[in-house]
This record gives C-alpha cells, structure tokens and sequence, in this order.
C-alpha cells in the first residue's frame, strides 16, 4: 500500500445552483473528503458561484463558453495529485473519493479511473435499464475508436502529472467537442485506464431529454477530429505494441523521483 494520494474535484457549471447545492451537499458526506473542490463558474447568471463558495469550494471564472474550456480551467487550476470529475447534477455516493484514492494510491501505474453511473430521478422503474443503455452504450460505440475503454465525464479520475502533458493538447476551444472523450484521445492509448464496476455515480435523467440528434452530432465531431492521425487502427497497433512490451516506467507516489517498472494493464 502506498500512501494515498491527494485528490481535488472538479466540477464545471452554468445556472446550476440548485443542483450544485445537492452535488456539494453529497461531497461533503463524503466518508474521506477531497483535499479541495474547484468550482469553475461558465458564465452563471443565477447564485451558482455563491452557492460553490458558500459551501467552501473555490471558484474559478472561465469566461470561454462550452464544457471543454470550463472542464480544462478546472483540471488547470486543481492542486491534487489526483483530479476528480464530475458534472453539477451528479451525486456521489459516500465513497467515492475513497475509492479514487485507494485506486490510485494501490496503482502507482494508473493513469486515468472511470466508472459507471445510475438515474436518481425520472421514472423508478425505468432507471436501472436506462442507466445501463445511456453508459454501454456511451463505452461500447467509443470503446473500438480508443482502442481502450473511454472516460465518462461525470465519473472519472486522472492523476495530475498524466493531464499535465496532454493539456496543450486538448481541444478546449472547441464546444461542440465531448471533452471526456477528448481526454480519453489525448491520455491514450499508451497509459493505464481503468473501468470499475465498483465506483458508482448518481447522475439526472436530464441527459436523455432532447438533443439526441446533437450528442451523436458531437460524438461524431469528437472522434473524426482526431484523425488521421488517431485513426482506429493506429491507436490499436500502439496499444497492442505497447502492452506486448510489458512494462512501462512510472514514477513511485511515495517518491516521485523514483522510478519503478509495472506492467500495463
């Protein structure tokens, strides 16, 4: 067991007050806390920056519009040596930055954590099919263009050093661009990524209302403006190169000046 690593959260938000106060309220619950939450306001014109500060997080302005530049201002400005994602409609459940903190600090060799989520609202009896339709169906269609399992926005982890060399990359300009599976380009395919069953989320049933012409519009935009450099096939003979090396260098988070060998999974 290696010491636990510091963990940050970050949560972007436009005109979400209400819903932030829930997310806020269920961080703080938390049975081990997050070293700091950093809320990025996207231009709210409701309470949501009060709210955020109220609740004792620190709120950081990103005047850009879009999710991708508010999440990347996020990831920018977080102090942990490991970067929590969520959106501000999303509940955590009480052990969720335990989990993220004993996954990387058991793992010196993870790079990137994610994980399912489950409706909290809308029809009961729909929730749980829905749920596993809305997430496999996000990882299976996104899955064979990565060459490894994709990050999902509002369940996701990254340690700090590996967002660090891929943030002049990231396309946080652009708000028509899924920036979870934006990261996912940009982290992979040579690096650790982890899917666990066991790190829940609770997210609003919002995200299947309407639009759905526009996600697939977006999901689309996300992957092709990658190529021909991440062109499907490149990224599987990288990974596929990579893994049949069977060890990668990563550096000991009891001591980052030391380096072990670990092989990648």
């Amino acid at each position: 067991m290696h010491t636990a690593p510091t963990v940050s959260v970050v949560i972007p938000v436009r005109d979400d007050e209400e819903l932030l106060r829930r997310c806020l309220t269920a961080l703080a619950a938390q049975r081990r806390a997050p070293d700091e939450i950093v809320v990025v306001d996207n231009g709210s014109t409701d309470g949501s920056a009060d709210v955020a500060s109220a609740a004792g997080a620190r709120v950081v302005a990103e005047p850009e519009p879009g999710i991708p530049a508010a999440s990347a201002r996020g990831f920018d400005e977080a102090r942990g040596e490991v970067i929590a994602r969520l959106d501000a409609d999303c509940v955590p459940p009480a052990d969720w930055i335990e989990r993220i903190r004993d996954a990387f600090a058991d793992d010196p060799a993870l790079d990137a954590l994610t994980g399912p989520a489950r409706f909290i609202d809308g029809p009961r009896a729909l929730r749980p099919l829905l749920s596993t339709l809305y997430v496999g169906s996000y990882v299976v269609a996104v899955a064979p263009a990565l060459g490894h399992v994709p990050l999902f926005g509002s369940n996701l982890a990254v340690r700090r050093e590996a967002w660090a060399e891929v943030r002049e990359r990231v396309h946080r300009r652009d708000a028509l661009m899924h920036d979870d599976m934006d990261l996912s380009m940009h982290l992979g395919p040579c690096r650790r990524f982890r899917y666990d069953l066991r790190l829940g989320m609770g997210i609003s049933m919002r995200a299947l209302r309407g639009g759905g012409r526009l996600r697939l519009r977006r999901g689309v935009h996300s992957i092709v403006s990658h190529w021909p450099d991440q062109f499907p096939v490149r990224r599987w003979g990288r990974r596929a190169a990579w893994l049949a090396s069977g060890a990668v260098a990563v550096r000991s988070v009891d001591d980052p000046g030391i380096e072990r060998r670990s092989r990648p999974t």
